[in-house]
């Protein structure tokens, strides 16, 4: 290669890549740098080399760290006669080829500091062996695949927990691969909807769950399954919910079936309910119809246990709610409406104590003593600390 031309090849590659130029200089000089230690010096030195990718000049150094004679460790060496207050364990292990004394450090550079790294100059060579060359090429691809990884990751970063769109590469295990432009993201198989079916060239949204910088694992993990995924939906529809005067307060869902949200308005003119469902349902539609037809029932949260839980029992009318101890509460309905408030496999009276966190026993106002299949929804495990204090007092008395 000619390397006096080497910087349009770094502008090249810097624009497919989207990374620095900077970036790709320092990829091919920490290559140069390889090959030339593989072909002329030791294994245990550390060599330095420089490009001037106008030019094509090309430089090489010998690298050392200027270390104290008081905190190394020399093989053969007892270091009893190390200083007292140095533990073993933190002095350096001295090798000649990379490190140099303060003393000696000073004859060549007066105002020589202890940790400083010194560049000797060596000889210029251009011609390298095949595994030299070979070296060469492995190291510059591993810069190329780091700096390239590290920009992904520095642009998705700021996308964690929000909505993007990608389109569906392929299958592997169950899990899907979605080009995302610059990146491939996965989504695992529990994170996408059950029943949902997906085809090569989709374009679908994604919720980003994780942007992770551990090369061992994959990097962008998106999801379809998370309600946070149906909150980000109702952010991106209802202008309402982006500025902050409707809140979505407590969401649950069973992806591909059902989810139950609870919105409060910060502004008493301001209906939470009719503002997140829209005219006519469009705005509820619009989340929907991205879902795959998954039901959602929008219900006003109440700081009511009695209110909040009638609410989210919906689309079910509730005649009376009890209040029972120990966060338990029974819910009494009209003969017609028990089904569907119990939903079917119990669907909705469980989305119900999820939403609310109340243990929910459903029953017909006719017969309030029988107990219909399906018809008591235990509350979820983790509730809120002040609650649960309340909770065990109560389990006292």
């Amino acid at each position: 290669m000619d390397l006096k031309n080497l910087i349009s090849v770094i502008d090249q590659i810097a624009a497919e890549k989207n990374i620095e130029p900077q970036q790709v200089l320092e990829a091919i000089e920490s290559a140069i740098a390889a090959a030339y230690k593989k072909e002329y010096r030791k294994r245990t030195e550390f060599i330095k080399a420089g490009l001037d990718p106008k030019t094509g000049e090309l430089k090489f150094w010998l690298v050392k760290l200027v270390v104290d004679p008081t905190k190394v460790k020399i093989a053969g060496e007892e270091t009893e006669e190390k200083s007292a207050d140095v533990e073993d364990e933190e002095l350096i292990h001295y090798n000649p080829d990379r490190h140099i004394f303060l003393e000696e450090a000073k004859k060549i550079k007066p105002d020589a500091e202890i940790n400083e790294e010194l560049e000797f100059p060596l000889e210029v060579h251009e011609n390298f062996g095949r595994i030299a060359a070979q070296t060469a090429k492995q190291v510059i691809l591993q810069h190329l695949r780091e700096s390239e990884r590290q920009a992904i990751e520095k642009e998705f970063a700021d996308k964690e927990g929000q909505i993007i769109s990608g389109v569906v590469q392929r299958f592997e295990y169950g899990n899907i691969y979605v080009d995302l432009g610059r990146a491939i993201g996965i989504m695992f198989q529990n994170e996408s909807i059950p029943g949902e079916f997906y085809r090569p060239g989709q374009r679908l949204r994604f919720y980003v769950l994780a942007v992770q910088s551990d090369t061992r694992r994959p990097g962008i993990i998106l999801s379809r399954s998370h309600p946070k995924f149906i909150a980000k939906l109702f952010e991106m529809e209802v202008p309402e919910i982006a500025d902050g005067i409707v809140e979505i307060k407590q969401i649950t869902r069973e992806p591909g079936n059902r989810t139950k949200i609870a919105v409060a308005s910060k502004e008493e003119k301001v209906d939470p309910v009719g503002s997140t469902v829209g005219q006519r349902g469009t705005r509820v539609m619009a989340v929907t119809n991205e879902l795959g037809n998954e039901k959602i029932d929008v219900i006003e949260w109440s700081d009511d246990p009695a209110k909040y839980i009638a609410s989210a029992l919906s689309p079910a009318k509730v005649k009376e709610v009890e209040i029972l101890p120990r966060r338990e509460a029974k819910v009494l309905v009209a003969e017609d409406q028990l089904s569907l408030a119990i939903g079917k496999g119990g669907q909705n009276v469980r989305l119900a104590a999820k939403l609310t966190g109340w243990r929910i026993d459903v029953r017909s106002q006719a017969r309030p003593e029988e107990m219909p299949e399906g018809g008591i929804a235990e509350a979820p495990t983790s509730i809120p600390p002040k609650e649960a204090e309340i909770i065990e007092e109560e389990k006292k008395i």
